[in-house]
Order: C-alpha cells, then structure tokens, then sequence
C-alpha cells in the first residue's frame, strides 16, 4: 500500500490499523504524508503502528521503480468501477490526499483506476468518500477477491 500526501493524521492513523487488519505489513507514503509518529495517528492507530512498517520516500520514483508489470491501482472519480474490475492478488494500491487525490506525478504510473460508485449508482450527493473509509473499502474488495 502507498499514501500520496495524506496529511490527516487521523486518516493516517486509521489507514496503518486498516493495514494491520488487513495483512499489510508495509505503507510506502510520500514526503509530504503525515508523521506516522504524530500522537494523533499513534492514537488512531490503537498499537497497529508496532506491527505494520510506515516508509517515506519519493513516491513517484517508487512507483517507477517497481518491477516492469507490477499493477499500480490507484483510486480516481474517472476510475473502473472497483465492483467490476478483476484483481489481482499482487501489486501496489496508491490512495491520494484528502484535498487533492493521486499526485499527476505518482498517477503517471498507476496501471489500474479504480472507482468506488456510490449507491444507488445516481447518487451524487456526496463529493468524494474519507481517505480511510475509502481505504478500507479498497482492501476489504481486494481481500474479497483473493
């Protein structure tokens, strides 16, 4: 799993329990993510944060620097509808910043949009989902698919 820019440390902290829950040993965040030692997200994470390892780096280059036909999914309002795509049981999933998504930098590389509609499919009352409840959507479809 890789953060691009989640600053919230709420968020981050919810996304390393997320991890921890689901199996994800390691999260790869941007540079600019928040402090995965902030007391805020130690607190989220409700000791999740001594079992699951939190690395920052230049993302976009992580991502370039996978090996050639590893999936990068990433989560896009233009993405595939997540509920139709085939997963598979190997690869990075990128979830982006509250304010503004997938970095252009890091969307470059993703090889796989996904999209988590809303229900009933002509609700458009709400804007976008929270990072983490959107993450855990994310892994608890990938998870379903195994």
């Amino acid at each position: 799993m890789a953060l691009d820019g989640v600053q919230n440390p709420g968020n981050m902290g919810t996304i390393i329990r997320l991890a921890d829950w689901f199996g994800i040993s390691d999260i790869v965040c941007s540079a600019d993510s928040a402090d995965c030692f902030n007391p805020k997200v130690v607190q989220a994470t409700m000791g999740a944060i001594l079992r699951v390892r939190v690395h920052y780096t230049d993302l976009a280059k992580y991502v370039e620097s996978l090996p050639t036909g590893t999936p990068v999914y990433g989560t896009f309002l233009e993405g595939e509808n997540l509920y139709d795509t085939t997963l598979q049981n190997r690869g990075l999933v990128v979830m982006g910043s509250e304010g503004r998504g997938v970095s252009e930098a890091v969307a470059k590389a993703v090889t796989n949009k996904l999209y988590i509609p809303p229900y009933p499919a002509d609700n458009c009352n709400t804007e976008s989902l929270n990072v983490a409840i959107a993450t855990a959507i994310i892994c608890a479809e990938f998870r379903r698919a195994k």
